[in-house]
């Protein structure tokens, strides 16, 4: 190192000769906390009970059914062989909703979260048990006769029919729910590349 080098380094070491560090404050980071079980719960409850304040199925004005009545219901747009194979009982069932031996209000809100969470997880099949009735009160096939309003009323719902012999015959029904937005936009992008 030249003269005139280790000058310059001593000018600068004494141009900062006061200068003193800044005082360093130390923030400590706090992981996020998982929210406890409690709060979880209650998240959930107000969760529920604002969905279901947003229930829409009917409480009256049913068509009564005779208890071995078949259920059967196809929106236009559906293809005939898709409706055959959940007639046949074809397709995989991804969820059961059992309904049997429950109060009426209880069913209705089961089966009203129960196929929007089934579709908002892009669930496809269905099988409601709503059982036949024979002995239900005021009116054989009470339930049944409900399930099968309820269905209709329900947009996700394209399709449903009463379940085959080894699924519960005339006391349970599959049901065949639309695809959703997710399912709709892979579909898209799958016939694209084809």
């Amino acid at each position: 190192m030249s003269h005139h080098e280790e000058s310059d380094d001593i000018d600068f070491f004494a141009q900062f000769s006061d200068v003193v560090p800044l005082k360093q404050n130390t923030i400590e980071f706090v992981p996020p906390t998982k929210d406890s079980i409690a709060k979880q719960a209650r998240r959930q409850n107000i969760e529920l009970s604002m969905q279901l304040a947003n229930n829409h199925l009917s409480l009256e004005c049913f068509r009564p059914l005779d208890p071995y009545d078949h259920l059967t219901f196809k929106k236009s747009g559906v293809q005939d062989g898709v409706f055959k194979n959940l007639r046949m009982g074809k397709y995989k069932i991804e969820g059961v909703v059992n309904l049997q031996n429950q109060k009426f209000e209880q069913a209705r809100n089961v089966v009203f979260t129960r196929i929007n969470e089934a579709y908002k997880n892009g669930s496809r099949t269905l099988l409601i048990k709503h059982g036949i009735g024979l002995h239900s009160k005021p009116v054989p096939a009470m339930l049944k006769s409900y399930v099968n309003q309820w269905l209709q009323e329900m947009p996700q719902v394209i399709a449903f029919h009463t379940a085959m012999a080894h699924h519960g015959g005339s006391g349970a029904s599959y049901v065949l729910l639309k695809k959703n937005d997710e399912q709709k936009a892979e579909n898209r992008e799958f016939h694209r590349k084809r």
